[in-house]
């Protein structure tokens, strides 16, 4: 079975923590705030298996305010699913995802337009071309644009039918080399002590293995690992892992950390970048190589026999180089389906 990491990104919110449901049976909303509120605050999980494929679905946040929790969970991503909303179209956060998957260089991807059950036919051609129009020339351009709703069920069976075809042509992750799982949930498990959980990127991660985490260095053992809520002796490249950790507290882990093997990798206070502008950001100004910037960047697995041993380079967007749009609300707009409809009579006028 190859298993694949599905990111559902944009700015709808309750729309794709919904359509998440459907697909999968689970509620990738794991807090009591982000029911009563009908938004996605942290990161959501949830998995089905489509065919020869298991798919593991990681849910971002959409709102801006809680754009850093949607930074952790499209890093290891394989595909992504982007929402837009058939009664909002395209929105300004639906763009900064956009960029955001575009600068992590997300290999393959779908669009997926939400809630069509709220608008008539002519609507869903003009979200159409506006989709059309966002991902010209990226690597979502001529990707397939399914509209569903979760609602009714419609378009479900052609989505899961074509998210098994992308996940069928994705490449697998290495499962040599030495292991490297990214955190982005830590908790504690009473009788168990700390839990930590992740995309394990390359290789593999056995029970009683003994680990690092980087960059504290911090020596753990590994007590115990459940994939999908599963209880197994190993967890393989390109699953989602919950991994319980004997030496350390749930106070000395972070979000952001890596479990890793302690002779895999070296901590570095300086690194080489090579950066890539979106158009619409304010150019760099030299000037700037002089100041003091705060910045978390993913330690490089170097080897210390010789150079680096990975699939793919690292890659992390810097939040500064997005630029933000103001969104409206539906008070500003009158209703959620405003906007649409004055392009469209915009468009009836030309």
């Amino acid at each position: 079975m190859k298993h694949v990491i599905v990111g559902t990104a944009g700015h709808v919110d309750h729309g794709k923590s919904t359509l998440v449901r459907a697909l999968t049976g689970i509620d990738p909303d794991r807090l009591q705030e982000e029911k009563a509120r009908g938004i996605t605050i942290d990161l959501g999980f949830a998995h089905t298996t489509e065919g020869e494929n298991v798919l593991s679905f990681v849910d971002v946040p959409g709102h801006e305010r809680f754009v850093r929790n949607m930074l952790a969970g499209v890093g290891g991503m394989d595909l992504v699913m982007l929402h837009v909303a058939a009664d909002e179209s395209v929105m300004p956060q639906t763009r900064e995802h956009f960029d955001i998957c575009r600068l992590l260089h997300v290999p393959a991807g779908l669009v997926v337009i939400t809630k069509s059950d709220l608008v008539d036919s002519d609507t869903l051609d003009v979200v159409r071309l506006e989709i059309q129009e966002l991902a010209a020339g990226s690597f979502l351009d001529g990707a397939p644009v399914i509209a569903v709703s979760a609602r009714t069920g419609a378009g479900i069976p052609e989505l899961r039918r074509t998210l098994a075809q992308l996940a069928a042509a994705t490449s697998g992750r290495p499962a040599s080399g030495p292991p490297r799982l990214p955190i982005d949930r830590v908790f504690s498990i009473r009788g168990f002590g700390t839990v930590v959980t992740g995309t394990l990127v390359v290789g593999a991660i056995h029970q009683d293995h003994e680990l690092r985490l980087v960059p504290s260095g911090r020596q753990v053992k590994v007590r115990g690992i459940q994939v999908h809520g599963r209880s197994c002796g190993e967890a393989l490249a390109g699953q989602r892992a919950a991994v319980n950790l004997s030496g350390v507290d749930v106070a000395d882990v972070t979000r952001g950390d890596t479990l890793t093997r302690g002779d895999a990798v070296t901590v570095t206070r300086r690194v080489d970048v090579r950066i890539q502008l979106l158009p619409d950001a304010r150019p760099l100004r030299p000037a700037a190589a002089s100041g003091s910037i705060r910045a978390r960047v993913n330690s490089r697995l170097v080897s210390p026999s010789g150079p680096a041993r990975r699939s793919r380079p690292d890659r992390t967007p810097l939040r500064a180089c997005i630029s933000m749009r103001r969104q409206h609300s539906s008070a500003e707009t009158g209703s959620s389906c405003a906007p649409i409809r004055r392009r469209r009579r915009l468009a009836a006028a030309s």
